[in-house]
């Protein structure tokens, strides 16, 4: 293949062009069609980034690509060309040598991606010998190098572990080995960093900016997350239904999106300057395979939409160089990512949220907390030592506020939300709940605060229990907590608590698996509000969510807070969330707070090192945000043994002799910010 392109001011040869290609699932005797008409192009050194909500076809584009699709999957049309070869026309003989040595995939869960029961080193060793021919001793040389390349310390110990033995950002690190093992020229990176906290998540970013400079790969990048494009992408093309809606340079895309369904994507992001107020939402959801609609397939929920575009699909309409669009509006009518900003008033503002009144005292009270997990060897399973998941945590909340408690993963603010809820047995320590002691309490004088104090999971989908319609799943608790209204009266308040959610009544009458992720969401928020609480555990709520409905969840909550007066510890690593709905901030580390403040305080002003890094570490969906990047060496120690001294020594570049002989003690900087950290004593 000769034709080039520009890419950074060079002509870079054209690795991978895609025209007209059409994908289909079979349901029954008919197909239906997941990717219709979808064309591109990636050239080596670029990064093409696919950015659009689930459902939209990005992930089957990706996999019809390598011809992976599930057994119901078809390509029915287009063409695929990599590298001058045809892959539609070559027998899957050939395919097999073009994935991992022409074409190779990151996926999005390597847990589930990579074979539970090989070895990391059995498993580059697979690819090194299928691509490269190299077995035996080159072999696992080659493998100590890749391990090495993606950044994994001891490569030499890694090539002998289980996928299981390794933290998240290790398995994805391998993940990546696993991809670049046999010298791939296109690497495709199916939302590569969406479960990983934002230190990982830079590092994993860096290595494969870095890697693709090397190598000079081109890249087609898989997410839905704004900021990640804007670090990564060269060229960005938005998904909606199944067709590219828009394409345009990244400098073009952030300055001046054409598209309603691109410019609603960015008003959906929190924002800074409506901090606590209600961010624009997308209405609906994309529609599904078998209602597919005629016209332009996001008119119906298009505040723009006019009669041609219900019954006129668009043609692709070129803007400026190098940037198109599939619309029916004229110029003038599009307008850049500002037109379609945060609207609308605050729900709740710092003003507007109940303050503690005096004498009163807090409605969740937690002293010095902690929850050790006894570690037990031996054919008498005697205890040798502990895990110290929470040691020693400390925090209130009043009625009305929202806490945020941030961290890295294993840093303990899951353990911290369930050992409140009296979930996980506390082993040291005290919670109340508005002046009454809960630990020691049997269960059944649980029962009367239980009801007051409600918990949302992280996946919905895991936490809703698929045999039960929706309204015995609201039910149930209300039976269990002593707040069920009999008959007519009971069917009564699940409707209500499904209108105060924004569901339709009739969602009582079906289940799970008919809603979604969105709306799974705001059944497990119905599910708690029901029981009438005063204190509700968010743990991360958001974060498996697309930008457009993390933005219908965040204005639900505000408005529930508002109406209710209800008060929300927020466990989560998203700190765009934190600033838009938190009032005061918390920062863990190996299950201590080592800084705690309002947003403005820990956010704008962030004293200890690991709030710092973590800061720098978030990426911003602005090209004109770069903070320097905090590097963190390794990752965080094990809580079944940590550090001596300060905890997070190992990992910090300002550490002193103090910090590595004595744990520091709180510093107060101001009235309501403080932090534990040997350069504030």
């Amino acid at each position: 293949m000769n034709e080039k392109v520009d890419v950074g001011g060079t002509r870079n040869e054209i690795l991978l062009a895609v025209d007209d290609l059409r994908l289909a699932f079979a349901s029954g005797r008919s197909l239906l069609t997941a990717v219709d008409g979808v064309s591109f192009s990636v050239a080596a050194g670029e990064t093409l980034a696919l950015l659009g909500e689930s459902g939209c076809g990005k992930s089957a584009t990706a996999l019809g690509l390598l011809r992976l699709l599930p057994a119901a999957g078809r390509i029915v049309g287009g063409q695929m060309r990599f590298a001058g070869r045809d892959l539609l026309r070559l027998p899957e003989a050939e395919m097999r040598g073009v994935r991992g040595g022409g074409m190779a995939m990151i996926f999005q869960e390597p847990a589930t991606s990579l074979n539970p029961v090989l070895t990391v080193g059995h498993q580059l060793s697979e690819v090194l010998e299928r691509h490269l021919g190299l077995a035996g001793q080159a072999a696992r040389a080659r493998a100590l190098e890749l391990l090495m390349a993606v950044g994994i310390a001891d490569p030499e110990r890694r090539l002998g572990e289980y996928p299981f033995q390794l933290s998240g950002g290790m398995k994805q690190r391998v993940m990546i080995a696993v991809a670049l093992a046999g010298n791939p020229s296109l690497l495709i990176a199916d939302e590569p960093t969406t479960a990983l906290d934002v230190t990982i998540q830079a590092q994993i970013l860096e290595l494969l900016r870095r890697l693709q400079a090397e190598r000079a790969m081109g890249m087609l990048l898989i997410t839905h997350d704004l900021g990640v494009v804007a670090q990564m992408a060269t060229r960005v093309g938005v998904m909606y239904a199944g067709e590219i809606v828009e394409e345009a340079p990244r400098a073009a895309f952030f300055s001046s999106p054409r598209h309603p369904y691109t410019q609603k994507l960015f008003a959906a992001l929190p924002n800074l300057a409506q901090r606590r107020g209600r961010l624009e939402t997308i209405p609906g959801q994309v529609p599904s395979l078998s209602e597919m609609p005629g016209g332009c397939r996001f008119a119906a929920r298009c505040p723009h939409a006019w009669d041609r575009c219900r019954q006129q699909s668009p043609q692709w309409r070129q803007v400026a160089v190098g940037h198109r669009v599939r619309c029916h509006l004229d110029d003038g009518q599009g307008a850049g990512a500002g037109s379609g900003g945060v609207s609308g008033t605050a729900v709740g503002g710092a003003d507007a949220v109940a303050v503690q009144p005096m004498g009163e005292p807090a409605l969740l009270a937690v002293d010095d907390l902690r929850v050790y997990f006894p570690i037990r060897r031996g054919i008498l399973q005697r205890t040798v030592g502990h895990v110290r998941a929470v040691d020693g945590v400390s925090l209130e909340l009043a009625r009305g506020r929202t806490l945020a408690l941030v961290g890295e993963s294993g840093c303990g603010k899951t353990t911290v939300g369930k050992a409140i809820l009296q979930l996980i047995m506390a082993s040291a320590g005290s919670v109340r709940l508005l002046g009454q002691e809960l630990g020691g309490l049997s269960r059944s004088a649980q029962r009367p605060l239980r009801r007051r104090m409600q918990m949302i999971f992280q996946d919905p989908f895991a936490s809703l229990n698929p045999r039960m319609s929706v309204g015995e799943i609201i039910g149930e608790g209300m039976q269990a907590l002593g707040v069920d209204p009999q008959g007519e009266g009971r069917a009564a308040a699940i409707a209500a608590v499904l209108r105060q959610v924004g569901l339709d009544v009739a969602a009582a009458g079906r289940y799970p698996h008919e809603f979604s992720g969105g709306q799974r969401q705001r059944i497990a928020i119905a599910r708690a509000l029901a029981v009438q609480p005063d204190l509700v555990i968010c743990d991360e709520p958001t974060s498996a969510l697309d930008v457009s409905v993390q933005a219908q969840i965040l204005n639900l909550l505000a408005t529930l807070q508002a109406d209710l007066g209800l008060a929300y510890l927020f466990i989560t690593h998203n700190f765009a969330v934190v600033d838009h709905l938190a009032h005061a901030v918390a920062v863990m580390y190996l299950g201590r707070i080592v800084e705690r403040g309002t947003v403005d305080e820990v956010l704008r002003s962030p004293s200890h090192p690991y709030t710092q890094a973590l800061l720098s570490a978030v990426p911003s969906p602005r090209l004109d945000a770069r903070p320097d990047y905090i590097r963190l060496p390794g990752e965080i120690p094990s809580p079944a043994n940590p550090p001596a001294g300060c905890h997070f020594h190992p990992r910090c570049r300002q550490a002193s002799a103090a910090c590595r002989e004595r744990y520091p003690e709180t510093s107060t900087l101001t009235a309501t910010h403080t932090v534990r950290c040997h350069l504030y004593r």
